[in-house]
C-alpha cells in the first residue's frame, strides 16, 4: 500500500503523549500532499484546535485525560454546524465498545496504533476522500457483534425500503468493507456510477459518510441473513 496522497490534506494530531504526536508529525509532514496544521494533548483541546483550524482529517487518540477522543468526536460532529473534518480514531486497544461508540459518534475510521506507517498514510488519504476505513481486525469484530444482535432498527428498515435493488447491492458491499474501486469491479460498473449510488445511499439513509452506511446496513438487519 502506497503512502502517497494526492491533493493538499490538512491534518490535526490529537494524542496525550508528546512523543507520539512528534512521531506522527514527522511522518505526516514529510509526506507530499499532507500538512500538520495543529496538535492537541486532550479532548477539550482537540475540539478547540479542530474548530479553529478546520482540518480535513484529525488523528484522534481515544484515551486522553479529561475529555476522551470519543467524546471530543461527538462534540465536534454532533452539533448543528459541525466542522468539515473526518476523524480517524487511533488506539492501542482493539475493544468492541470503542469501535461502536466511535462510529456512532461520527468517526470515519478506526485503526490500531501498531498499523504500519505506510498504511496509516494511505488511511489518511482514504478518509480525506470521504471513504470509511476500518482495519481488518476491527471489521471482523464489527461484523461479529452486529450478527449477534437480535434487535433490528425499525427506522433503518423503513429507510431501506426506499433504496433500489442496485443500491442495496452497493450497500452490502460497503458494509463488507469494499472501496468504490472494488465495488465497481465486483458489479462491473464504472467508478462514477458507483460514486453516484453511494451518494444516493447517503442521501436516502441520512448518513454522513460511509461509516454510517455500514452501521445502517447492520442495524437494519440487512447483513444478518448473509
Amino acid at each position: 500500500m502506497s503512502g502517497d496522497v494526492s491533493g493538499d490534506v490538512r491534518v490535526v494530531i490529537c494524542d496525550d503523549q508528546a512523543l507520539v504526536r512528534a512521531g506522527f508529525r514527522v511522518l505526516v509532514d514529510t509526506t507530499p500532499g499532507l500538512t500538520v496544521v495543529g496538535e492537541a494533548g486532550d479532548g477539550a483541546e482537540a475540539v478547540e484546535v479542530i474548530r479553529r483550524e478546520r482540518p480535513d482529517v484529525a488523528l484522534m487518540d481515544i484515551q486522553m485525560p479529561g475529555m476522551d477522543g470519543i467524546e471530543a468526536t461527538r462534540r465536534l460532529l454532533g452539533g448543528e454546524d459541525p466542522p468539515p473534518v473526518r476523524i480517524l480514531i487511533l488506539t492501542t486497544f482493539d475493544l468492541d465498545r470503542y469501535v461502536f461508540t466511535a462510529l456512532h459518534a461520527g468517526a470515519s475510521g478506526f485503526l490500531l496504533k501498531d498499523t504500519p506507517p505506510e498504511d496509516l498514510l494511505a488511511a489518511i488519504g482514504v478518509i480525506a476522500d470521504g471513504e470509511a476505513l476500518l482495519s481488518p481486525r476491527v471489521t471482523r469484530k464489527l461484523v461479529a457483534e452486529f450478527t449477534r444482535r437480535p434487535q433490528v432498527a425499525v427506522g433503518a428498515n423503513r429507510r431501506l425500503d426506499e433504496i433500489t435493488d442496485r443500491e442495496r447491492e452497493v450497500l452490502v458491499l460497503i458494509a463488507n468493507g469494499m472501496s468504490n474501486t472494488e465495488i465497481a469491479d465486483e458489479l462491473h460498473l464504472s467508478h462514477s456510477t458507483v460514486k453516484f449510488h453511494v451518494s444516493r445511499l447517503l442521501a436516502k439513509l441520512g448518513a454522513r459518510d460511509r461509516a454510517q452506511l455500514v452501521i445502517a446496513a447492520y442495524e437494519s438487519g440487512l447483513m444478518n441473513h448473509r
